[in-house]
C-alpha cells in the first residue's frame, strides 16, 4: 500500500511532516534508526504507521506511564484496540494474562524495567517481534536530560530477545547525547540518523523579568486561547490554582494525584472543557492537543532541553503560539538545591561503601546498584560528570534570560544549529507582541458542571 494513502485511511493526515516519511521507509527496509523531531511533530507515527505494515508484534519501551496510557487512549481513539500499558498499575492477574497473549497485540507499551523482567523477555522471545522502539531515547546518555540507568541495559534485553530491528526516538539530543545513543544502544550495526531542527517556527519566544505573580494576572486575564502553566514544585502549583480558581476554566495537575484524576483532568483539557492547567513537567508527555496556544513557566526551567520539550506541547496545529518565561532573581536557587542534594547523595554513596549496613534511599543510586552492582567507581564518575552538566545547562538558561540577540538564535544554537529564516514574530528581541484577546472574542466560557464533565468523558469512552 502506498504510505499516503496508509496515512490517510489510518491516521486521517493528508501528508507527512518533516522526518516521518524518511524514518518510517528506512524501518521498512528493517534498518535500525535514530530519529530526532521536534516535540509536536509527530514522532509517535514514525513507529505506528510501520507497525501496520510489519507483520508481528511492536514493542515501544517508555520512560513513564503517564506517557504510555496517552499514547495508548490516542490508538483507542482511533479505533486501535490491541494495544496494552504493560505496567505497574496492572494485577499480577493481569500482566500475566497479557504475557500469555502478547501475539494479539499490534501494540504493547512498557518501562525499561518492565522490559528487562525475565519473566517479560521469556514471553517476547516467544512473539513475533515487528519494531522495538526506544521513546525519550536521550535518557540512555548520562549527558541526557533524564538520564536513567536502567535504559544502558536495554540492549542486553533487546540482543537477548532477539529482536533486529530498532527505533530510538528523541526531540531534544546534542550531539553528545546522540554519540552515546549510538554506542550504547546501537552496538552492532550502527543506526541511521535522521536529525531535524529543533525549531518550531510557530513559536514565539518572551522573557519578563519583574514581579512574576503580578504578570500572571495580567498574562492569565489577557492571553488568547488555552494553555499551560508550569511551576517547579507541587506546593506553587496549588498556590497559583488557589489564586485563579473560579476567575478561570481552570485546574491543576501534578504527580500527587490519583490515576483516575489525570485522566480526568486531560479529558477535560483535550475537550476544551478547561482553558489553563497548572502543572509540574509530570502534565504534557504525549498529550496530543493541538491548540495550544500559549505555554508559561513561572518557574525556571533547569536546561534548553527540557524548556524546549514543554513549550513544544504548544501550536501543535501550527498556528501562532506563546511561550513566555517569568523570572525574578534567585529563582535559579531551587534547582541549586537540588543540585546540592545530589552533591550529599554522592557523599553517602561513598560512605556507604565503607558501611554496608547503611540505610540509603537514592532512586538513581538504588537502581544503579541493581543493574550494576560492584561498579560503583563508574557510577561515582557518572555523578561527577552529571554534576558539571546540569551546572552548565542551567547557566544556558540563565544566559537565555539575559540576551539581549534573538532567543530562537539562542536555542537552536545550543544544539549545534543555525537559523536559515526567521518568521516576523520571532521573539521578543527581535519585535514580537504578544497574542491577547480581542472584544470580539467575548468573555471566557465558566467550567461546565460536573454532570455534564462525567457525561462527556463517558460519551467518548463509548466511541472508544
Amino acid at each position: 500500500m502506498d504510505l499516503t494513502q496508509l496515512l490517510k485511511e489510518k491516521f486521517n493526515y493528508d501528508q507527512f511532516r518533516p522526518g516521518q516519511r524518511e524514518i518510517i521507509e528506512t524501518i521498512l527496509t528493517r534498518e535500525p534508526v535514530l530519529g530526532m523531531l521536534p516535540t509536536g511533530t509527530g514522532k509517535s507515527l514514525c513507529y505506528q504507521l510501520p507497525g501496520y505494515l510489519l507483520d508481528g508484534t511492536v514493542i515501544i519501551i517508555s520512560p513513564l506511564i503517564s506517557l504510555m496510557e496517552d499514547q495508548v487512549a490516542q490508538l483507542q481513539r482511533m479505533g486501535e484496540k490491541r494495544a496494552v500499558a504493560l505496567n505497574s498499575l496492572l494485577s499480577s492477574w493481569e500482566k500475566q494474562w497479557i504475557l500469555s497473549e502478547t501475539y494479539k497485540y499490534k501494540f504493547i507499551f512498557m518501562s525499561p524495567e518492565m522490559f528487562l523482567n525475565q519473566g517479560v523477555q521469556d514471553a517476547l522471545k516467544k512473539t513475533k517481534l515487528a519494531l522495538i522502539v526506544i521513546d525519550e531515547a536521550h535518557c540512555i546518555s548520562q549527558w541526557g536530560i533524564d538520564f536513567r540507568p536502567e535504559y544502558l541495559k536495554i540492549t542486553d534485553g533487546i540482543e537477548a530477545i532477539g529482536a533486529s530491528v530498532i527505533l530510538a526516538l528523541t526531540a531534544t539530543a546534542t550531539e553528545a547525547v546522540r554519540a552515546d545513543i549510538q554506542k550504547l544502544l546501537f552496538r552492532k550495526r550502527p543506526a541511521k540518523e535522521f536529525v531535524f531542527s529543533v525549531d518550531r517556527p510557530n513559536i514565539s519566544y518572551f522573557v519578563y523579568q519583574e514581579d512574576k505573580f503580578k504578570k500572571l494576572q495580567e498574562l492569565v486575564a489577557s492571553l488568547a486561547g488555552s494553555g499551560i502553566i508550569y511551576c517547579a514544585t507541587r506546593k506553587k502549583v496549588e498556590e497559583l490554582y488557589q489564586a485563579f480558581k473560579g476567575q478561570q476554566a481552570i485546574a491543576y495537575y501534578h504527580g500527587g494525584l490519583s490515576g483516575q484524576e489525570r485522566r480526568m483532568l486531560q479529558q477535560q483539557f483535550l475537550a476544551g472543557d478547561l482553558r489553563i492547567l497548572i502543572a509540574t513537567n509530570a502534565f504534557g508527555m504525549g498529550i496530543n492537543k493541538e491548540n495550544i496556544r500559549f505555554v508559561i513557566h513561572y518557574d525556571l526551567p533547569d536546561s534548553p532541553e527540557n524548556y524546549l520539550q514543554e513549550v513544544g506541547r504548544a501550536g501543535r496545529d501550527g498556528q501562532a503560539s506563546q511561550a513566555i518565561l517569568l523570572y525574578e532573581t534567585g529563582d535559579e536557587y531551587i534547582h541549586h538545591f537540588l543540585q546540592e542534594q545530589t552533591n550529599q547523595s554522592k557523599k553517602l554513596f561513598e560512605i556507604k561503601q565503607k558501611i554496608n549496613d547503611l540505610v540509603f534511599e537514592d532512586p538513581l543510586i538504588n537502581k544503579w546498584e541493581q543493574y550494576f552492582p560492584g561498579e560503583s567507581a563508574r557510577l561515582m564518575e557518572l555523578l561527577s560528570q552529571r554534576g558539571a552538566t546540569k551546572k552548565l545547562q542551567l547557566q544556558k538558561m540563565l544566559d537565555y534570560i539575559g540576551t539581549k540577540d534573538c532567543r530562537r538564535q539562542f536555542l537552536v544554537a545550543y544544539f549545534a544549529e543555525t537559523l536559515s529564516e526567521k518568521n516576523p514574530h520571532c521573539c521578543d528581541n527581535d519585535g514580537a507582541n504578544l497574542i491577547v484577546k480581542t472584544l470580539e472574542q467575548g468573555p471566557i466560557e465558566n467550567q461546565l458542571s460536573w454532570r455534564k464533565i462525567i457525561q462527556r468523558i463517558f460519551k467518548n469512552a463509548e466511541k472508544d
